[in-house]
């Protein structure tokens, strides 16, 4: 190894560190006013807290007024190995002297993450397609699933989230088509939600066998038979860090097998490593016939994947699978480097740690706080609700937004969904910053309930 473990240390005598008056400041408020009389379709973060970053390190981002905070979001799960890891900087900066792009040729910085990912995903899945963004791979994903199966239709479930073009779009029930609606034979369906359960037993909770037997009813009734997959985030991110309950994976996987249809897992968000395992869907033991891999996996460099079992890369032949950016050397040296760095520096086991703590830190703060409904957690992947009541669980959409802005003032820097309070550290993050960070969050919430009259 060729840098410092360590790295990624703060200091927390210095950080959060609030260099002006007024957060975001002045040179925030000029260089956004600036840019946003050119750019427009900003995103909720950053509408509702303008600040102007220059700078990363590890599990800190500086702003342009000299303001540091820390970071709870990893650029939006991003960079989960930190801001500018050295090993993928390095990397990065190599190829960019050396090679920076070469069409879909092989090479070597190639070869050899190829043959990576092997070692990591599961046995099997080793048909690979390389992009440069998670759109492009769920898009891909869906034509090979189309020329698997010769059948074009899909399932997807409700507040997932897969991409914002086409298809991808026609997954969600968000979509970016102007009003159009989705595209032909795509179909939306309820899922296993264990704090909001549409179908519950007879003692309150969750029954994830309705949830099954709905879905066997709406392929009879609502399609024409010609589901070639269903298509889902193993947590959804957009919808706020929702988890499905543990049986409900498994149970998919045999629906699915039982009618030839194919199970198609997007890891976009999750990735690699952030929830303390590879893939997230080794949380429920169950192997998907096709994965999508983007964010963090080439921790801030544009590089995503498309993989699907050894048996269906002959399809892959069929899709025009090719990509320009896809694969570029800079982008295999980032994604090989995010992996071996994982690997070296015992990050798989650094997410479990740190979920332990955050596991007990967020059942405290439910437990002593009047608007948290419900809590979830899995590595450095986290949801906080925030409702008005806990017995009706209205949700509190108002509450999310001053506790955001809040805790961003007071040097934090993370993700909102709403009601939902996001959360997604860097897994190279020590306890004692995770310790700071969360005390941020809880005070944020103690004010804005105090301010609401909790």
């Amino acid at each position: 190894m060729s840098y410092d473990i360590g790295w990624a240390k703060v200091d927390l005598k210095k950080v959060p560190h609030l260099a002006t008056k007024e957060i975001p400041g002045p040179k925030s408020r000029e260089q956004h006013a600036r840019a946003t009389r050119i750019m427009k379709g900003l995103s909720s973060q950053v509408k509702l807290f303008p600040v102007v970053f220059e700078s990363g390190r590890g599990c800190t981002l500086t702003d342009v007024d000299g303001n540091v905070y820390l970071d709870f979001s990893s650029g939006i799960y991003v960079t989960t190995l930190g801001h500018c890891h050295p090993k993928v900087s390095e990397a990065v900066a190599k190829y960019a002297k050396q090679l920076m792009n070469a069409h879909d040729f092989t090479t070597p910085i190639k070869v050899k993450l190829l043959e990576k990912m092997t070692e990591i995903l599961p046995k099997g899945m080793n048909a690979v397609l390389l992009y440069d963004s998670g759109t492009t791979a769920v898009e891909a994903g869906l034509r090979v699933c189309r020329a698997v199966s010769k059948k074009h239709e899909f399932l997807s479930c409700y507040g997932d989230f897969h991409g914002k073009s086409g298809h991808s779009a026609s997954l969600a029930r968000m979509n970016y088509t102007n009003g159009a609606g989705r595209a032909q034979g795509f179909y939306l369906l309820p899922r296993p939600n264990p704090y909001r359960p549409l179908f519950k037993k007879a003692d309150g909770t969750i029954d994830t066998d309705a949830y099954i037997s709905f879905y066997s009813e709406f392929l009879a009734e609502a399609t024409t038979g010609q589901v070639a997959a269903i298509v889902l985030e193993p947590i959804q991110g957009w919808a706020g860090s929702v988890f499905p309950p543990d049986d409900f994976f498994p149970k998919l996987r045999k629906w699915c097998d039982d009618r030839k249809i194919l199970l198609f897992a997007d890891e976009v968000l999750t990735s690699i490593g952030r929830t303390g395992t590879w893939l997230a869907m080794e949380h429920w033991n169950t192997v998907p016939d096709v994965v999508t891999l983007g964010k963090g996996f080439g921790n801030g460099f544009p590089v995503t994947a498309m993989v699907a079992k050894a048996e269906y890369g002959e399809a892959f032949e069929t899709i025009s699978a090719s990509t320009s950016y896809g694969g570029n050397p800079m982008a295999c040296a980032a994604a090989l480097a995010s992996i071996e760095a994982i690997q070296e520096e015992g990050l798989l086991e650094n997410a479990k740690r740190l979920e332990g703590y955050f596991v007990k830190r967020l059942a405290e703060m439910k437990a002593g706080h009047k608007i948290i409904g419900d809590v979830r957690c899995k590595g450095c992947l986290m949801g906080v609700e925030l409702v008005k009541d806990k017995t009706t669980k209205e949700p509190f959409a108002e509450a999310g937004k001053l506790v955001y802005q809040g805790a961003f003032r007071k040097g934090l820097a993370w993700i909102p969904a709403g009601h939902i309070l996001r959360m997604s550290p860097p897994i190279v993050m020590d306890l004692d910053v995770a310790a700071k960070c969360m005390d941020l969050i809880d005070e944020s919430i103690g004010e804005v309930e105090k301010q609401f009259g909790f």
